[in-house]
């Protein structure tokens, strides 16, 4: 949209999100040096639900402000500068002492904004719409992070999502949605953080329960199917939701359960992994040769990291999302999402040079399809949540996957929140039951 008064001159140029909200928050973490202009004039795209932040000056671009913005690092700084100093003049006849401390802010602000001090520049979004350009896609960024993050019941209540206070136990103390703060740090209703305690009953992955059935039922078939009530999560109906737990040959436990509801029609199938968070992370290495190697089933959780050393390609976790599927199916997938997050290579306005490198990397992408290479997939997973069929009835006979396990390094227990997992008192009366 845009829009300019010939009257008083007042212009806006918003964008306005006509697509779906994403199924998660995403946030972007730039590091951004002094003296280099080309990373301030990297693309921002600010939706109407993100928030910008500078912790160098403890400095926040609420939701509210420049909603809906496609700019680069610099205007962002530069349009808050202009919007602080808009009123300035009435504040130094009101509040002189202020005013003179925002003029000070301002120096260092458009400092920042000169490239003279080098600082961070972090867009978080609940609604998972906003992004900043990198420079060296498809390859990852020295200098720019992206990670994504289950949104709060405040959150989720904010973007208009339907959000059921928890249940209340005796003696248990809920707090409000206002004390809930985003996920980039504060006070948390659950348990150790967003991943922690609830990575061991988070969905492996989802997907449409026709293709999720077809493709794990190969696997094992379900003895019992049980049912408990539940809500719809597009229209709020009253619906059941059908479970069964079963074995994966070569992968765990797994509950799997699918929801439908009469009232709107809406499906989910949801894979759940069963029994405790596995001590140590999964790292499968598969050599695709063959057409066969293309069609082995494919379970990648959330947790996941994806790697194709032959184009230097690497999916950090979470960027996919979990899915049930196939080698060929996660390619694909692959390819869609890059085409997805990284648009700005393949719009009208990019420069040439860059339209033509994402096209070769298309190309090369394609080309594992056909398989005119053999080609490395790795994917790597610290919660050992993932799977790929082996082509043999042993997973030690077949030569092209190897499945490797590992220790977990402290970093990773500390992003998956298991650092400050506290188990004591769940042991203490498992402990007395027994007795």
């Amino acid at each position: 949209m845009a829009f300019e008064c010939p009257h008083c001159g007042e212009r806006n140029n918003e964008i306005q999100f006509a697509g779906q909200l994403q199924p998660k928050g995403c946030c972007y973490r730039l590091g951004v040096p002094s003296g280099q202009s080309e990373i301030l004039n990297r693309q921002v795209v600010k939706s109407d639900s993100a928030t910008i932040k500078i912790p160098e000056l403890d400095f926040e671009i609420p939701p509210e402000a420049q909603r809906g913005t496609l700019s680069t690092v610099e205007g962002i700084i530069m349009r808050a500068v202009d919007e602080l100093q808009a009123l300035q003049d009435e504040r130094k006849k009101v509040d002189p002492q202020q005013a003179e401390a925002i003029d000070q802010f301002l120096l260092k602000l458009r400092s920042l904004g000169s490239g003279e001090a080098p600082f961070t520049f972090i867009l978080d979004d609940p609604a998972g719409n906003s992004f900043i350009e990198n420079l060296h896609a498809p390859s990852l960024d020295p200098l720019l992070s992206m990670r994504f993050y289950e949104r709060t019941r405040g959150q989720q209540a904010a973007l208009g999502f339907l959000s059921e206070p928890p249940a209340e136990q005796p003696g248990e103390v809920v707090l409000p949605a206002s004390a809930v703060e985003s996920s980039s740090g504060g006070l948390q209703t659950e348990t150790h953080g967003s991943v922690g305690a609830i990575a061991g009953r988070r969905a492996i992955a989802q997907g449409n329960p026709d293709e999720v059935a077809a493709a794990l039922c190969r696997y094992a078939a379900p003895e019992e199917v049980d049912t408990l009530p539940s809500t719809c999560g597009a229209c709020g109906t009253e619906c059941v939701t059908r479970f069964f737990a079963t074995k994966i040959p070569y992968f765990r436990e797994v509950i799997i359960m699918a929801t439908t509801c009469d009232m709107c029609g809406y499906r989910n199938s949801e894979l759940k992994p069963g029994g405790e968070i596995p001590a140590k992370g999964k790292k499968m290495t598969l050599r695709v040769q063959n057409a066969k190697d293309l069609t082995r089933d494919v379970i990648k959780s959330d947790s996941a990291s994806v790697k194709v050393p032959e184009l230097e390609l690497e999916l950090a976790s979470g960027t996919l999302g979990g899915m049930v599927t196939t080698v060929e199916g996660l390619i694909v997938k692959i390819c869609e999402a890059l085409e997805r997050i990284h648009g700005f290579q393949l719009g009208d306005s990019t420069l040439e040079w860059k339209k033509k490198k994402w096209e070769d990397f298309k190309e090369r992408l394609s080309e594992l399809l056909s398989l005119q290479e053999p080609w490395t997939l790795i994917i790597d997973d610290g919660l050992a949540s993932s799977f790929v069929a082996p082509a043999t009835d042993s997973v030690e006979d077949d030569s092209q996957l190897t499945i490797e396990e590992y220790q977990r390094s402290w970093e990773q227990n500390e992003e998956l929140g298991l650092n400050d997992m506290d188990t004591s008192s769940a042991d203490n009366a498992y402990n007395t039951t027994s007795t």
